[in-house]
């Protein structure tokens, strides 16, 4: 599990700290109003129902989740392509989320993906845990739309912890190069170009969305 540089004696955290976990971060993603290193689940929520902000939680550092117009567009385009494949299912093996769904991987590490599908077997009953405010679940299929606030380093402690808390497959989308990195581990990935196709396996056999779809805005 990754961790944080300990921080200086006065126990703030420097944008030196800062930028050796998550690279080259925009300094206004971090919440400063919890000193970071101090932040907990109960301080995501607080700020969530005080404010709508939607913060991932890494080694005590609240990170605001910002998404462009596009970035957005494109998640949800590939939202409608997962939840119609997933729904097209009998019986439907799972629930895909968007970008606004909190996930807790394990206690105190919250994290945001802009699109992800997990299976119904992650839960005792088959049943989604609507009763969480953050529900305990590691998505099986977790999507990144990536956009300019998003350094490399802060990527991949992303992928290291979903493939950490049971995520078989991610994928990372650039809108801009209209390409797609496919992961089946934070080490193991394939490239996929414009006119290229994203699968489901081994999540979903069967799913295939091409690239190309999910940038068309005419």
């Amino acid at each position: 599990m990754a961790s944080i540089l300990a921080p200086p004696e006065t126990g703030a955290l420097t944008p030196r700290d800062l930028e050796a976990r998550f690279g080259q971060i925009p300094l206004c993603r971090i919440v400063t109003q919890v000193p970071p290193g101090e932040g907990t689940e109960d301080d995501v929520l607080r700020l969530h129902a005080e404010s709508k902000t939607l913060c991932e939680l890494v080694d005590g550092i609240l990170v605001r989740k910002t998404m462009g117009s596009f970035e957005s567009f494109v998640a949800m385009q590939l939202a409608l392509h997962l939840g119609n494949f997933v729904h097209s299912l009998k019986p439907v093996p799972g629930w895909v989320l968007g970008e606004g769904g909190m996930l807790k991987l394990w206690p105190e590490r919250i994290r945001i993906p802009d699109v992800c599908y997990i299976s119904r077997s992650q839960t005792r009953d088959g049943k989604f845990p609507r009763d969480e405010a953050i529900a305990q679940l590691s998505p099986d299929l977790a999507v990144e739309v990536l956009s300019k606030s998003n350094p490399c380093r802060e990527m991949q402690g992303k992928l290291e912890d979903y493939f950490q808390s049971g995520t078989r497959l991610a994928w990372l989308i650039d809108p801009v190069g209209q390409t797609a990195e496919v992961y089946t581990s934070p080490e193991q990935k394939t490239m996929i170009l414009k006119d290229g196709m994203l699968t489901g396996d081994p999540v979903l056999p069967g799913l295939a969305i091409p690239l190309a779809s999910l940038f068309v805005t005419d």
